[in-house]
């Protein structure tokens, strides 16, 4: 018998023994003291698992119930029981959407192997018995409501993997779980609110591989006897308070792949001790206090794949051995003050693809030994103040494999070079803002044919924009602003296939390099994801351009940003750009436009940013839908008259009797909506400003264009869930995603009753005739989990009578990344639903805007911040 047919005879045993023991746990009686325990199980959940017997059926047929494993108590070894019953070794209900809460009595399940409830709602505190199974192997909670402290007493002497994860949970670090289970080979905490200091205790989990304590409240440093464990693979304890010097005992760790310190406040140099780790490949320790260089023993590790040492005091000579270093494949540097010339031996890192220098003190020019760079894939050098384009693109044309070139804030002054010869076969996203560039759009670029996005804002380009831009099929950023260009708008911009209908395939770079977008000369950015999450946007503003605006921009259904101010366009604004369903931004101020503003714009659902100010515009200013949530900024400078500000119009200025008839039908509930937007987009820029005073004091930086930031894990699938239930909580407690599809029929435009800065407001309305209105976010605002938790916690403990009873939608992550590989992302919703009982209750809504707050997720404000702030409400205005 051949090596190939043992193989398959080893298939076919293997299936029939995992069949006979399915087919024996359907054959088996559930015991009855299981029986009971499964019963009260379901009596503190909210509404019954579909599958399971009714509560007060005395059927001992659990054994057949969905998520339900059984042994014989005989293959168990349990002879003192009198009957060979099915005894449940498997509770497994991940992502069901479970309410309620978990009881005492779950622990009489004294046979149980693996507990699986991750990805629910269940709430309140974790029972006494969870922590005292004696056979209990696999604990898995993570993704709930979980709150309050973690029992003193733990005996789980066969567990091997527990994850309590993404919870509420807080008090001290529950350090003492490994005096009963040493054990334990997977250990997470992480996401939860758990303070102090990291107590002495994880050391005797001898068997310990991963320990994720990240994004808790933990202060101090690292406790010594961490280093004992000598099978830890992985260590997370980014996002903490974590201070003090990096110890020198983490060279223990012999087995140690990944350590993640990223965002605490760690100080000194890093301890040059790394040489011992022969495995470790992955180095996260952006958003320190380190200072001094780059240590030998990291510059010389052959394992290493990743090194991430962003946004620290790093400085001098960037020393690595590209020789040794024969594994590395991502190396961020950006925001030290790391100084000299750019590292000329790079290109000797063969397995090197992704490179961020951004925000550092380097001189000279972009080295010639770079042309030999065959892996580089993504290269950023923003703000070093490199000199000589003609050199750099000379040289780096020849890195055939390079996608991403970022090269803001560098040639001072120099011309952009015109060489017919340049070729860059592989760029998708070219990125040269704020150099001061001066001549004109060069031919040579017309043969990139792959570019996607494209940023030559805040330079000094002439001449006229080619219309070879209409050509690039996957183009769907263009950014030209602030330069001089002349002529009309290419006419050929109306047919870009990418928005049109956005079918591009859309690959990033590298999960380690996320964006920074910054749209002014100061700097600060807004941070996207990838360039996947970067909103289509033709930018054309502040430059000399004249003629018109052609009608067919309206085809552009899938454009988000569209902004052409401060040019010198004349004509009328077409009424056909109401076809760019999509838009959320319409720019047109400071430029000669006459006529009319077209009704045909209110039909425009998303449009959140809106501004014609300052033309030769008249006649009546639309009404309804989003135009009442515009400032009057938006249009001073005109002859304009009706809402706003501008003064009455004269019976020949009124708006034709069609408009106003659908403008009428809205208006009531529109009022109520522009109160409640009023008073929320002031208390959002007071958090804001809080944001950014946290930012400064923090000493983040953001690269001037764009930055690379932590290596993150691809996001697991997380199920679709439920609504979390805030306030109010058993009249919606059985509300779904689903629901709130069909309650707006599919987010229908009849649907919308009011805007706000971030999206839509829609009218909802639930089988059983209960009224909603649902925000669903409409920009890229990246807000995850823990954000929102923030948010939902401090309006609920409000309870106050100006804020509507709130809802939010908590974790609906898994269906977040499925509009994300659709290119969908603009169609998350946001966290935030009000219930509207009647028309007349919008006049109370307080309006909360979706806050991204992914580098400072712990800032909220307090109750007596919003208590105070309500109090203050005129709900007569």
């Amino acid at each position: 018998m051949g090596v190939q047919d043992l193989w398959v005879l080893f298939l076919v045993l293997g299936f029939l023994m995992v069949r006979a023991q399915v087919l024996q746990s359907q054959n088996l009686t559930c015991s009855q003291n299981d029986l009971k325990a499964l019963q009260d199980f379901m009596r503190g959940l909210k509404l019954p698992i579909q599958g399971w017997g009714a509560t007060n059926s005395s059927s001992p047929d659990c054994c057949n119930w969905v998520g339900i494993t059984c042994n014989s108590s005989s293959s168990l070894g349990l002879v003192n029981d009198s009957v060979d019953s099915g005894r449940v070794t498997k509770l497994e209900l991940p992502n069901r959407r479970l309410t309620g809460e978990l009881v005492e009595s779950i622990g009489s399940l004294d046979q149980l192997r693996t507990l699986n409830l991750s990805h629910n709602f269940l709430k309140n505190s974790l029972p006494f018995s969870l922590f005292h199974f004696p056979k209990l192997e696999v604990l898995d909670l993570n993704s709930n409501d979980f709150s309050g402290s973690i029992p003193q007493s733990i005996n789980l002497p066969s567990i091997i993997f527990l994850d309590i994860s993404s919870n509420y949970l807080n008090g001290s670090l529950p350090t003492h779980i490994c005096q009963n289970s040493s054990g334990i080979q997977a250990l997470g905490l992480a996401v939860n609110y758990f303070s102090g200091t990291l107590s002495p205790g994880l050391g005797s989990c001898t068997a310990l591989e991963h320990l994720c304590l990240g994004m808790n409240d933990l202060t101090g440093g690292l406790s010594e006897d961490i280093f004992q464990l000598q099978k830890l693979k992985l260590l997370g304890l980014q996002d903490n308070k974590l201070s003090g010097n990096l110890s020198a005992g983490i060279s223990k760790l012999r087995s140690l792949e990944r350590l993640d310190i990223s965002s605490n406040g760690f100080s000194g140099t890093i301890p040059d001790v790394f040489h011992s780790l022969s495995k470790f490949k992955f180095f996260l320790g952006h958003s320190n206090d380190f200072v001094g260089t780059i240590p030998h023993s990291l510059a010389n590790s052959p394992s290493l794949n990743l090194l991430n040492l962003r946004n620290n005091s790093l400085g001098g000579i960037i020393d690595l051995n590209c020789y040794a270093l024969t594994n590395l494949s991502s190396l961020d540097l950006a925001s030290n003050s790391f100084s000299g010339p750019v590292p000329v031996n790079l290109p000797s890192c063969k397995n090197l693809k992704n490179i961020n220098l951004a925000r550092n003190k380097f001189t000279g020019q972009i080295p010639e030994s770079f042309q030999d760079f065959q892996g580089l894939s993504f290269l950023s050098l923003s703000n070093c103040s490199i000199t000589n384009l003609s050199s750099a693109l000379q040289i780096l044309q020849q890195c055939k494999n390079l996608t991403t070139l970022v090269l803001t804030l560098n040639f001072h002054g120099e011309a952009l070079p015109d060489n017919p010869a340049l070729h860059f076969e592989s760029l998708k996203v070219l990125v040269m803002a704020n150099c001061k560039l001066t001549g004109s759009m060069p031919q040579w670029l017309a043969g990139s044919s792959k570019l996607q996005l494209v940023d030559l804002s805040w330079n000094r380009l002439t001449g006229p924009i080619p219309s070879w831009f209409g050509g690039f099929v996957n183009l769907f950023y263009l950014d030209l602003s602030n330069n001089s260009f002349t002529g009309e708008i290419p006419r050929s911009l109306t047919e870009l296939p990418s928005l049109i209908n956005r079918s591009i395939s859309i690959e990033d770079p590298s999960p380690d390099f996320p964006f920074f977008l910054s749209r002014n000369q100061s700097g600060r950015g807004l941070q996207y994801n990838q360039v996947r999450s970067f909103p289509s946007t033709l930018a054309l503003s502040d430059n000399l351009l004249t003629g018109r605006i052609w009608p067919e921009f309206g085809h552009l259904k899938k454009l988000h940003v569209f902004e052409l101010s401060s040019n010198r366009l004349s004509g009328p604004i077409p009424s056909e750009l109401s076809g760019m369903t999509s838009l959320e931004t319409l720019y047109l101020s400071h430029n000669n436009l006459s006529g009319t503003i077209p009704w045909s714009l209110v039909n425009l659902s998303f449009l959140s940013k809106f501004s014609v100010a300052y033309n030769q515009l008249h006649g009546k200013i639309p009404t309804g839908n989003q135009f009442m949530t515009f400032p009057n900024s938006s249009f001073e400078g005109n002859h304009l008259c009706g809402d706003h500000g501008a003064p009455p119009c004269q019976k020949s200025d009124q708006v034709p009797p069609e408009a106003s008839r659908k403008s009428g039908r809205k208006k009531v509930v529109i009022v109520g909506m522009a109160v409640g937007i009023f008073f929320g987009t002031a208390f959002l820029l007071t958090l804001m400003i809080k944001i950014v005073l946290r930012a400064n004091s923090r000493g983040e930086v953001d690269p001037e264009w764009v930055d690379a930031d932590t290596d993150d894990k691809e996001l697991e699938e997380f199920g679709s869930r439920l609504v979390v239930l805030l306030q109010n909580k058993e009249s919606y407690k059985d509300l779904s995603l689903e629901d709130l599809l069909k309650s707006t029929n599919n987010f229908d435009q009849a649907n919308i009753i009011g805007c706000g800065g971030f999206g839509l407001v829609y009218r909802a309305t639930l089988p059983d005739g209960r009224k909603l209105a649902i925000k669903r976010l409409s920009s890229d605002c990246g807000q995850m989990d823990r954000e929102f938790r923030a948010e939902v916690e401090a309006l609920s403990r409000a309870q106050h009578p100006n804020l509507v009873h709130l809802q939010g939608s908590r974790d609906l992550i898994s269906w977040v990344i499925q509009m994300k590989k659709e290119n969908r992302e603009s169609e998350v919703f946001d966290p935030f639903i009000y219930d509207k009982q009647n028309d007349k209750e919008l006049q109370r809504v307080f309006e909360i805007a979706c806050l991204c707050l992914s580098e400072y997720p712990k800032l909220r404000p307090s109750t007596e911040q919003l208590v105070s702030w309500l109090d203050n409400i005129d709900t007569n205005t």
